[in-house]
């Protein structure tokens, strides 16, 4: 099953487990977000809103709030001694698509809980070697340079008595 959505100004077309960047909604990390501005739902049968289908909506999990790769302006007029230069960086929000809902249904998908890193248990006699991988090598100091001995003043000259 698909979906076509409007957000931002944009349509894009999801299906569950998408990853979508699109323009900033309100909603924490981690929170499930209803997008309800559903064009169509596809599938076995269609169906196409008018403008929107009624009693749809798509369930999202948000991922991540970001800031977009920045877009200069640069405009000149040539000669006319006159140039402007103003640039600009998108809010974007980074969202999974969770699932398609039909008929005003609440979502049943909560967020999902991040994935750990599991380490297999090591046998005993593999130990030092694993924590001899582990800690990175130590390089030898290098020997600072010797410090340079004061050099020696000059013995003040005796003043000599010309006439």
């Amino acid at each position: 099953m698909f979906a076509v959505i409007k957000t931002g100004g944009r349509q894009f077309r999801v299906v569950p487990d998408d990853v979508l960047e699109i323009g900033k909604i309100a909603g924490d990390v981690g929170t499930i977000v209803q997008l309800g501005e559903v064009l169509v739902v596809g599938g076995d049968t269609p169906v196409l809103g008018a403008p929107f289908v009624s009693g749809a909506s798509v369930a999202a999990e948000v991922l991540d709030h970001k800031r977009g790769a920045k877009v200069i302006a640069f405009k000149k007029r040539r000669r006319k001694n006159s140039k402007r230069k103003r640039g600009y960086r998108d809010e974007i929000t980074v969202i999974r698509v969770t699932e398609i809902l039909t008929d005003g249904k609440a979502p049943s998908v909560g967020p999902r809980p991040k994935k750990a890193k599991a380490e297999a248990p090591a046998a005993e006699g593999d130990a030092p070697a694993k924590a001899a991988k582990k800690a990175p090598a130590k390089k030898a100091a290098a020997p600072k340079a010797a410090a340079k001995a004061p050099a020696k003043k000059a013995a003040p000259k005796a003043k000599s008595d010309k006439k």
